[in-house]
């Protein structure tokens, strides 16, 4: 994989390093910085010849005039030196203006200071033959291979100080913890898309195939009634009736998981009831109180209870289990216990990673007691603010 940055590619071996485009890019990157704020600089200096009073009033007139352009250059120009896509942040506009005024104020010359030492030096001792023609001729030509010999150093400095140039603008364009933050938002984007989807599967099961199935359920209940009750045809009507409500019984069920239409009219609290009530292990619920809390609370305290639950039916060989849920100080904690073998790892798959990056989207934490031989006490946290 290539290098991405030009601080990057100064820990290639020489050969690849020398041979590379990385510092012909960085000697461009600073040339960009050098010419426009050597032309503001000169403007600033014209400006201020017509004497204090206009020229006070021309100068921020020239820099307003200067600065959005250049603001404009400073982000595509960084690609010279950092090709790593920068994240969009809130304030960027701003930030590039600042990194703008401080190319023309302060970095412009130190780029150009940079580019005399590390890159016209060695030019220039190796053009002193050329260039200083009554130098003795040994004297010239040391003074060429010297250039000669400085070029490499030439190129690992300019880089350098191009890459730690780039740094810096980074830091300013996309402050530390941005790709972070805008993760965790295209994060909660998805979960939401998702919950919207899942709302979207539940009511066309509800309206459509659920309605069928009702509808060929009365069918065949009529029918039964049409026919003898000793027939063979009573017989087959029959298993179809029961067939067909057992389908009715499992596609509710079905849409009771993808999404719990008690959870959406009557909150977290009954949701929970529910939930334990259709759970094979007995489930003590104490979830009284709660109210209705954010929609993304309670959506996400609902999955980590219903997956909670499902492992305590499947793993843990509990024969009895409790959920707890209550708010306080603004923080939702539900605690989900059971009386199994415990030994819960999140490694073995159990589905305690999947809770906690459903609850690390909402900021909520997951904390997980389950020593061998048991009990096992799942305790999520989740922040109720809106």
């Amino acid at each position: 994989m290539g290098n991405r940055t030009a601080l990057e590619a100064l820990t290639q071996r020489p050969p690849a390093f020398l041979r590379s485009a990385w510092p012909w890019r960085c000697v461009a990157y600073l040339l960009v910085s050098v010419v426009p704020g050597a032309a503001v600089g000169l403007g600033v200096t014209v400006v201020m010849l017509a004497g204090p009073p206009v020229g006070l009033l021309l100068v921020p007139v020239l820099l307003v005039l200067v600065v959005p352009p250049l603001a404009w250059l400073e982000r595509r120009r960084l690609r010279l030196v950092d090709s790593a896509p920068l994240p969009v942040v809130p304030d960027r506009r701003r930030r590039e203006a600042g990194v703008a005024v401080m190319t023309v104020f302060a970095m412009w010359w130190i780029d150009l200071v940079m580019l005399g030492f590390t890159v016209a030096g060695p030019v220039l001792l190796i053009l002193s033959p050329v260039v200083q023609p009554q130098v003795i001729p040994v004297v010239g030509v040391a003074a060429g291979v010297a250039g000669v010999l400085l070029l490499p150093v030439a190129a690992y400095t300019v880089t350098a100080w191009g890459g730690a140039r780039g740094a810096m603008v980074r830091a300013v364009l996309a402050p530390a913890g941005s790709e972070l933050s805008e993760v965790m938002r295209s994060r909660a984007r998805l979960v939401d898309a998702f919950e919207m989807e899942r709302r979207r599967i539940e009511r066309d099961l509800h309206d459509g195939a659920q309605q069928r199935l009702v509808a060929l359920s009365m069918t065949l209940g009529i029918a039964r009634l049409d026919v003898p009750e000793d027939s063979p045809l009573a017989r087959m009507l029959g298993t179809a009736h029961d067939e067909a409500r057992q389908a009715l019984a499992e596609l509710r069920e079905l849409i009771r998981g993808v999404h719990s239409q008690v959870l959406t009219d009557r909150g977290l609290g009954a949701a929970i009831r529910d939930v334990a009530g259709r759970s094979p292990v007995p489930v003590d619920v104490d979830a009284d109180e709660l109210g209705r809390l954010p929609a993304p609370v309670e959506v996400t305290a609902y999955y980590v209870v219903s997956e909670a639950l499902a492992n305590v039916a499947r793993h843990s060989s509990a024969t009895r289990a409790a959920v707890t849920a209550r708010t306080a100080a603004g923080t939702l904690a539900v605690e989900v216990r059971d009386d199994g073998a415990g030994g819960a790892d999140p490694a073995k798959g159990t589905g305690l990673t999947g809770l906690a990056d459903r609850l690390a989207v909402v900021g909520g934490r997951l904390s997980l007691s389950s020593p061998p031989g048991g009990p096992t006490l799942v305790r999520v946290e989740i922040p109720c603010a809106s």
